[in-house]
C-alpha cells in the first residue's frame, strides 16, 4: 500500500495494522461501533483495499471477455456497468466481479486475493487475439462512499459525479463508479488520494472497511475469495439474482452447466444473509452445521462483517432445507454446538422453486 496515503491515514487516527500490505484491511478509523452505526444510518466513505482491478485492453478486448464471462459484455456501452462472474468449466465460480467498459478498455473489479490467478488463467485463452490484460491494482487506490450525501460530496469533490445507476465517469486522477442504491466506488491516483480524502470528510464520516464490508452484506452482494472460489455454481451465491448472468448469450466457461442448473436443476444451496451473536467475523470457508442433518456440514461462509447492532452480519451459501427449518433445528456456525445463525431478510427475492 502506498506509505504516503498510510502515513496520511495515521495522521488522522487510522488504526493500522502493525504490517501493512496491499492486501491488508483498515477495519476501522478508531471508532468501530460508531463508523458502523454511520454506514446504516448516514453518508460515509471508506478506504478499500479487498478489492483490485484487472484491465483488460486491445481491439480484440470486447470479444474476448465476452467469451470468457457470464454477462452479456457485448452490449456493455462505454462507461457503463455490469456484474459478471469467470466460471471453471465445471460451472463453478472461479471469481465474481463488477465490470466497466471504458472508451477503450474494460475495468475488472474482483477480490484482490485473486487478481493474479485470474489474470494468469485467463492470459492462456488470449491466443492470437489482440488483448492484453494486465493487474492494475497497485495504480489505485480505492474509496467506498456511500448514503444519502454520497452523490452532493463526490460532485463537489470531483466536479463530476455517475448519476445514473451502473455507470462510470472519468476525471484527470480518478474512475467513479456508481454501484447503485447511493452506493459509489472511486479509484484513484495514489497521488491525490490525501487532498480528495479531505475534502470528502467534509460532507461525509470517515469509516474503515468493516463499514463498507457490512453495506455489502446488506445489499446481498457476495465477493467470492480465494478461500472459497470454485465451490458453488453462480446460482448458489444467487449472482443471477444481482445480474451477473445473462441466459441468452452465447457460450463461455460452465455455460452449459449454467444454464441446465437454471432450466432443469433443483437448487439445493442458496446464500442467505444471517446474524451471529459473536465478536469477530468468521473467515470466509467457515463450515455450517445443523443437527437435522446428521451433524454433516449444511453450509459455508462466504463473507462477514461486525453488524451495527452487535455481533456479525454474514452471507453463507448453505442447503435451502437447513434455512427453512432453522426456526426448529438452528444453523449453527463453525461447530454442531456453535453460536446459532438467524436468518435475515435479503434486499431481493429468492425464487420459490429454489
Amino acid at each position: 500500500m502506498d506509505s504516503r496515503w498510510t502515513d496520511f491515514l495515521a495522521s488522522v487516527a487510522a488504526v493500522l495494522p502493525e504490517r501493512m500490505t496491499d492486501e491488508v484491511s483498515i477495519r476501522h478509523l478508531g471508532d468501530p461501533g460508531a463508523e458502523l452505526q454511520a454506514a446504516r444510518d448516514g453518508s460515509i466513505v471508506a478506504p478499500i483495499s479487498h478489492l483490485g482491478v484487472l484491465e483488460v485492453t486491445g481491439s480484440d478486448a470486447c470479444d474476448f471477455l465476452h467469451g470468457q464471462l457470464s454477462s452479456d459484455v457485448a452490449s456493455l456501452a462505454p462507461w457503463q456497468l455490469q456484474a459478471s462472474v469467470y466460471c471453471s468449466p465445471k460451472g463453478r465460480v472461479l471469481a465474481n466481479s463488477i465490470l466497466w467498459r471504458e472508451a477503450e478498455s474494460f475495468g475488472v473489479l474482483l477480490s484482490r486475493d485473486l487478481v493474479h490467478a485470474i489474470s494468469k488463467r485467463l492470459g492462456i485463452f488470449v491466443l492470437r487475439s489482440k488483448v492484453s490484460i494486465a493487474d492494475a491494482s497497485s495504480k489505485y487506490l480505492m474509496f467506498g462512499v456511500a448514503g444519502p450525501a454520497a452523490a452532493t460530496s463526490l460532485s463537489r469533490a470531483f466536479g463530476v459525479v455517475p448519476d445514473t445507476p451502473l455507470s462510470a465517469a472519468r476525471t484527470e486522477s480518478a474512475t467513479l463508479i456508481n454501484m447503485g442504491g447511493t452506493r459509489f466506488l472511486v479509484l484513484l491516483e495514489p497521488q491525490a488520494a490525501s487532498t480528495m480524502w479531505s475534502k470528502l470528510v467534509i460532507g461525509l464520516t470517515a469509516v474503515g472497511e468493516d463499514a463498507w464490508r457490512w453495506l455489502d452484506i446488506r445489499a446481498g452482494i457476495p465477493w467470492i475469495s480465494a478461500s472459497t472460489q470454485d465451490q458453488f455454481v453462480p446460482q448458489m451465491a444467487n449472482l443471477e439474482l444481482i445480474g451477473a448472468v445473462n441466459f441468452h448469450k452465447g457460450c463461455y466457461p460452465g455455460q452449459e452447466i449454467v444454464a441446465r442448473t437454471q432450466y432443469l436443476g433443483k437448487l439445493k444451496r442458496r446464500l442467505y444473509r444471517c446474524h451471529v451473536a459473536i465478536g469477530a467475523p468468521p473467515e470466509a470457508a467457515t463450515n455450517l452445521y445443523c443437527a437435522n442433518l446428521a451433524g454433516e456440514s449444511c453450509g459455508t461462509v462466504v463473507n462477514a462483517a461486525p453488524s451495527p447492532g452487535g455481533g456479525c452480519d454474514l452471507l453463507a451459501v448453505m442447503q435451502v432445507e437447513a434455512a427453512q427449518t432453522s426456526s426448529v433445528s438452528p444453523v449453527r456456525l463453525g461447530t454442531i454446538d456453535g453460536p446459532r445463525l438467524e436468518i435475515l431478510e435479503l434486499p431481493y427475492r429468492i425464487p420459490q422453486a429454489a
